[in-house]
């Protein structure tokens, strides 16, 4: 795979997890807009997420159905940009709220697109492609922050689902004839047969320790991203949106930079290079949890933090990949489900530990979640279910 079709990839994640996670820096707009009460806000973006794990179950199984998954991909970016210009265009609450659970559902994408690249792919270059693709889901999710409140403030709320929209549609009406359509043959019986292969999947030990990684990982890394607007906010640094919102391009850098943890998994060393990035993690928390002394210990943490998510999302999905070559889209659609329910938790549990106990108990959440995910690792590697 040439390094456009891998940027072109990387681009469709990125688009399709930013329509989930558009609505964060604007919450307060969209809800003055739309009527929404100020304690039913959170729903604006729970909407897309929950349409996100019901795709998870029911449309990413169809990866493994569909012959050619470059069209599957078209077929969903072109739903999900329906969605995305119905919330755009919606007068009242609940027709954005369709819209997001559509756009939110369809969004699986992502994984649909892992899943061909996976496919495309020969095994010497499957961890590196990976970790290109897949490195466009950090983008989105960091970037929809910074990208979304610059043009909220400038043209509104709805010039953010118009553009998301429009790339989206743009992207759908590309891929069908920019992609290659060489891929191993992968369809099973049917539907049925996919789904039950997804059941499946739970009652494997090393599908189970790298998803139980997962769920840890992104606990952590949830803890981080949906509280630290907190402590920024209050003294004693008391920044606007704007401001805040600058720090996920601290978290960009930190993704980018395990661009090679691609080229780690191909050399056989996972293993290894999941343990240390662990370690990082936990350490990542020492530079976050000392932001109310300092803005730039809390930008090495973001680095650190990053960096290690990345790193060790990239091995679990080749990993898992390579176990499975026949059904990647139904494994990693289970696997999906790990990171969105630790995200999930994550995010709940840090803004009522920031409440009780400070930054500082909500940094000792996010490392001990890192701490627990260590642990399944380790003990994974002692067993040898990690192989």
């Amino acid at each position: 795979m040439d390094v456009w079709r891998r940027l072109l990839l990387a681009s469709v994640c990125g688009v399709a997890v930013a329509s989930v996670y558009a609505a964060q820096p604007v919450l307060a707009p969209m809800g003055r807009s739309l009527g929404v009460a100020p304690d039913h806000l959170g729903w604006i973006v729970s909407t897309g997420q929950f349409g996100y794990l019901a795709g998870l179950v029911l449309l990413v199984p169809l990866g493994d159905v569909v012959a050619d998954r470059r069209w599957l991909i078209a077929l969903h970016l072109a739903v999900t940009a329906a969605g995305l210009a119905l919330t755009a265009v919606a007068p009242v609450a609940w027709a954005a709220f369709a819209g997001l659970a559509l756009a939110g559902m369809f969004a699986v994408v992502v994984q649909t697109t892992v899943a061909y690249t996976a496919s495309v792919s020969p095994p010497s270059e499957r961890g590196r492609n990976i970790g290109v693709v897949t490195s466009g889901v950090v983008v989105g999710i960091l970037g929809a922050r910074v990208v979304a409140g610059a043009l909220a403030q400038a043209w509104g709320w709805r010039s953010v689902y118009i553009a998301l929209a429009a790339l989206t549609l743009g992207l759908a009406a590309l891929v069908p004839f920019a992609l290659e359509p060489r891929e191993r043959a992968h369809r099973p019986a049917g539907y049925g047969q996919a789904l039950a292969a997804l059941g499946a999947l739970f009652g494997q030990r090393l599908f189970l320790t790298r998803g139980l990684i997962a769920f840890f990982l992104f606990a952590s890394f949830g803890t981080l991203w949906s509280g630290l607007s907190l402590p920024l906010a209050d003294a004693p640094w008391h920044l606007g949106e704007s401001r805040i919102g600058l720090f996920g391009l601290a978290g960009l850098a930190g993704a980018l930079g395990a661009a090679r943890a691609g080229r780690w998994a191909d050399a056989g060393r996972t293993g290894p290079a999941t343990g240390l990035a662990l370690a990082l993690l936990i350490a990542s928390w020492a530079a976050t949890g000392q932001l109310h002394r300092s803005l730039w210990l809390l930008v090495v943490g973001v680095v650190l933090l990053d960096f290690a998510v990345q790193v060790v999302h990239v091995n679990n999905q080749h990993l898992l990949t390579t176990a499975h070559p026949d059904r990647p889209s139904s494994v990693i659609g289970g696997y999906m489900l790990f990171y969105s329910l630790g995200s999930a938790l994550g995010a709940a549990a840090t803004t009522s530990v920031f409440i009780a106990h400070g930054w500082a108990g909500s940094s000792l959440l996010g490392a001990a979640f890192a701490a627990c995910a260590l642990l399944v690792w380790a003990q994974g590697q002692r067993t040898g279910h990690a192989l």
